[in-house]
């Protein structure tokens, strides 16, 4: 019985087992009595022994009766308590489902994380100027993190490239305007050796009049 006590907890439990308990002592007491007393003979029993075998007999009846109360009320309230586990387990279940779900998303994301960190982005094989020399020139950028950084370096280079761009349009047109000025003049050159050979050619009678005369 001290073992028992020492495991159980529940009150209804401790006092179902108490009366148990007491129910059996008084089992045993009212079996000792009768065999105690039990006459050899067709003489009856002592009025005294009988009588306490009645009142053991009615305290044995009602002690029966509560502990059939207790033994049902017990068997409602382990019944509730494995209704209220099943609940539980459910919730439990539902719980570690959900664990599980977060958890296969999160090795997901961690995944998708690392191949973002993993790919070969474009701006990586950019021949940006070194950061040292970068923070020389934009000291501004001093207190930046590396994200910011990197994208004040990647406007850096858009702007250079575009002003290199700017830079080569007009010395393009610049070089366009000088082609065109050298054919301009290479005609005209043209242009004037056709005069001049035409004026050789109108002087000739001129000439031979000249010679001639001389």
């Amino acid at each position: 019985m001290a073992d028992s006590n020492a495991l159980i907890t529940d009150p209804l439990l401790l006092e179902c087992l108490q009366v148990a308990e007491r129910t059996r002592a008084l089992c045993h007491e009212l079996l000792t009595l009768v065999e105690t007393n039990t006459p050899t003979d067709s003489t009856p029993l002592p009025d005294h022994i009988f009588q306490e075998k009645a009142r053991k007999q009615k305290q044995l009846n009602t002690l029966t009766a509560h502990l059939k109360s207790l033994h049902r009320t017990v068997i409602l309230q382990a019944r509730e308590a494995k209704e209220a586990v099943t609940e539980k387990r459910k919730e439990v279940d539902r719980l570690h489902l959900l664990l599980q779900n977060l958890y296969y998303e999160q090795r997901h994301l961690r995944g998708e994380v690392k191949a973002c960190r993993d790919f070969p982005h474009q701006y990586t094989a950019l021949p940006l100027i070194p950061e040292s020399e970068f923070l020389e020139q934009h000291p501004e950028h001093g207190e930046s993190t590396p994200h910011e950084l990197m994208i004040a370096r990647l406007h850096n280079e858009k702007a250079m490239r575009e002003d290199l761009e700017r830079q080569r349009k007009e010395l393009l047109a610049k070089k366009q305007a000088l082609i065109a000025e050298n054919k301009r003049r290479k005609d005209d050159l043209a242009n004037l050796d056709e005069q001049l050979q035409m004026f050789i050619e109108s002087a000739k009678p001129i000439q031979a009049t000249f010679q001639k005369q001389y």
